[in-house]
């Protein structure tokens, strides 16, 4: 019997070992092909259509409603929103609602023995129903957890309030992202048909080379030079094309356009040459005091500060009340139901022990946030100042770019009337036309580089493209806002946005 029941026992722990041990089965690909097509629904659903050639400021209010980046820290804000309202809770009451049936098997009887001469002096007897229902409602609170939830709470508004900085950072980026992307899709549209037109031609010069070539017509060391000169113009062409095409999809993107969109750009006339107009001083203030990188780390010195006074709080002992309603259905009782309510003081005497050392601890994490905001304040002003070094390098390079672009279409043009008279070969006026497309390159790259080095310097300062509020959240809302703050900045203004 004895063998039997050691092994029905060894049967069952190693049934209840099976039954824990842990396994997982990969995921289906049907059920990852789902999920991709799910998501590239979800992904571009609900957005407004393109209606027209994009302008600069829609592509930014498309970044800004629709990048996935963006949408991310949305809902990372509206979530902290809700751990705010959930932390709120802590200072309230604990209250605590039981209800239910007992029983057992016997009667629950006791007797008494005496003390002196250890004999039975009560005979056995209840004072209990075998079964009963119970019910109880018990509200207890402390003032001391009160005190430490409600400084928990004030640190979780703060930790909403760093989320909504982040949230001021990602729209910085994503702005200036698309306006850099958007400045060499720009380029990219004004100039591929001239780099495909060329192209073709370079190809035609080309076969009519090799033709030449096979009739062994002219010299053949000049022929293969020829040659080889027209697949170098070729390579090149090849070279800024592919630099060019990748701007457009870039720019797809980062405002959630679909990548096989086909979309226009809104034509521009002209190379405007922004001007500061804002003194240096003030954006060096304006940085020190608005950044988001800073102003987090001004609330992590609030939380900080908070956490020492939590330390604190916890030396003090705590203050409890309580009140709560009974019932049990025993008839034995005289009254079934009742309330009792009471006060005490407790305290933890460990946490005096503990407690200089959390305070310490808090106090140190005070000064490290002080020396972080401290040194990220000298990075913010380096960054202003390389900001400021960088937008007057490239009005330089700028003027310069446009200088040689200009002398070289007139070149190029000199060089058409001179193929026209027949005064130059085919080859001449190629490399010619090869050299004005790629000062024309130039010149475009080095405007969108102006124009991000102009609106880098704002950035840097911690200036806001947006409004902290806005009507409604159209696109067309969205891109008046702010297409008005920088017209501001080009007016010298950067005070709130409005």
């Amino acid at each position: 019997m004895t063998n039997n029941y050691k092994a029905f026992a060894a049967s069952l722990l190693a049934l209840a070992i099976s039954g824990c041990a842990v396994t997982s089965q990969p995921i289906d690909k049907s059920v990852s092909e789902e999920r991709a097509r799910t998501d590239l629904q979800t992904m571009f659903q609900g957005q407004e259509p393109l209606s027209g050639p994009l302008t600069l400021h829609q592509a930014m209010a498309r970044a800004v409603k629709y990048n996935l980046e963006a949408r991310l820290k949305v809902m990372e804000q509206a979530m902290a929103e809700r751990q705010l309202d959930l932390a709120s809770f802590d200072m309230l009451p604990r209250m605590a609602l039981s209800a239910g049936y007992a029983g057992r098997n016997n009667v629950s009887a006791s007797s008494s023995q005496s003390i002196e001469t250890g004999t039975q002096s009560l005979e056995p007897s209840t004072s209990q129903d075998r079964d009963r229902g119970v019910a109880d409602l018990t509200m207890v609170w402390n003032v001391l957890d009160f005190g430490v939830a409600y400084v928990s709470a004030k640190q979780q508004a703060d930790q909403r309030l760093i989320v909504e900085e982040r949230r001021r950072k990602v729209i910085h980026t994503i702005t200036q992202d698309v306006r850099s992307a958007y400045w060499r899709a720009v380029a990219a549209e004004r100039l591929l048909k001239q780099i495909d037109s060329l192209m073709g031609r370079v190809e035609q010069a080309r076969e009519n080379s090799r033709h030449m070539s096979n009739q062994r017509i002219g010299d053949a060391v000049q022929v293969l030079a020829y040659q080889r000169a027209l697949i170098e113009a070729t390579r090149q062409l090849e070279d800024q094309r592919r630099a060019l095409t990748l701007a457009k999809t870039e720019l797809a993107a980062l405002i959630n356009l679909p990548l096989s969109t086909s979309y226009q750009l809104a034509s521009t006339e002209g190379y405007s040459v922004p001007e500061l107009k804002v003194d240096f001083t003030r954006l060096e203030q304006q940085a020190l005091a608005s950044r988001p990188e800073l102003r987090e780390q001004d609330y992590q010195a609030r939380i900080s500060a908070a956490e020492t006074r939590k330390a604190m709080l916890r030396l003090l002992p705590g203050l409890e009340f309580s009140a709560g309603g009974h019932y049990d259905s025993n008839s034995f009782l005289v009254n079934q139901s009742w309330a009792d309510y009471g006060v005490k003081v407790t305290w933890n005497l460990f946490n005096v022990l503990s407690a200089p050392a959390a305070i310490d601890v808090a106090k140190a994490g005070q000064k490290v946030a002080d020396a972080r905001r401290q040194a990220m304040s000298m990075a913010v002003l380096a960054q202003l100042y390389v900001a400021n070094a960088n937008f007057h390098e490239a009005q330089r390079q700028f003027q310069t770019s446009q200088q040689l672009a200009d002398l070289d279409g007139q070149i190029a043009e000199q060089l058409r009337n001179r193929y026209s008279t027949q005064s130059i070969g085919e080859l001449e006026l190629i490399q010619g036309e090869l050299n004005t497309l790629q000062a024309q390159l130039k010149r475009d790259l080095s405007y969108a580089d102006l124009r991000n080095a102009y609106s880098q310097l704002f950035i840097s300062a911690g200036v806001d493209p947006l409004p902290d509020a806005l009507p409604d959240a159209n696109l067309s809302t969205i891109a008046g806002a702010l297409a008005n703050s920088e017209s501001r900045w080009e007016n010298g203004d950067i005070g709130t946005a409005k």
